[in-house]
């Protein structure tokens, strides 16, 4: 009896092992699987981002903004946002509780961008936008770094040392849903 039983449990523990074998291959593959298609739709994204960058028709809806000392402050991405259409930028802040000078709290300045420049690198599958924007608030040197899960961060830095980081979302110009405030003039 006792050799039966030991024989018994020998073959339940081997078909025990082989299954949890399998399952723990079968859980690798799927993992495996899931990676490489994470991969492809990061790399689908990238090349997706890239053109709305070089169109210039994008905006970087803002859930918060980062002052020089490094405080995050979360706003509202419908009125904090960077907008790029062609050869026009602009550049917003506002606030859900208080008045400012475009009416929602904030700054709203519109300008001509000049030196526009998108550098791509498919390898780590992040793009860095570099321009400038006059307008009648003065000339401010914006970077966008954007990453192809479409997270971005934009730092604006200004000829009279303003600083300031919108971190959020890069959208598609025709996906976003941002309201512009009145122009703040000097």
């Amino acid at each position: 009896m006792k050799k039966i039983n030991i024989k018994l449990f020998i073959v339940c523990l081997t078909l025990i092992i082989g299954v949890t074998e399998a399952y723990t291959q079968d859980k690798k593959e799927s993992r495996k699987a899931k990676k490489e298609a994470e991969k492809y739709m990061l790399t689908a994204n990238f090349y997706a981002q890239d053109t709305i960058l070089n169109l210039r028709e994008f905006v970087l809806e803002a859930d918060y903004l980062q002052g020089r000392r490094g405080q995050l402050v979360s706003v509202s991405k419908n009125i904090n946002f960077v907008k790029v259409l062609h050869e026009k930028g602009t550049l917003q802040t506002g606030s859900n509780t208080a008045i400012g000078f475009n009416a929602l709290g904030g700054v709203t300045t519109e300008g001509n961008i000049s030196n526009y420049k998108v550098t791509g690198n498919p390898k780590s599958l992040t793009h860095r936008v570099t321009f400038d924007l006059i307008s009648s608030l003065g000339v401010y040197n914006i970077v966008i770094n954007v990453m192809a899960n479409n997270t971005a961060s934009a730092t604006i830095t200004s000829t009279n040392s303003m600083f300031l980081t919108w971190k959020g979302e890069l959208v598609a110009l025709f996906n976003t849903n941002v309201f512009k405030g009145q122009d703040t003039y000097r």
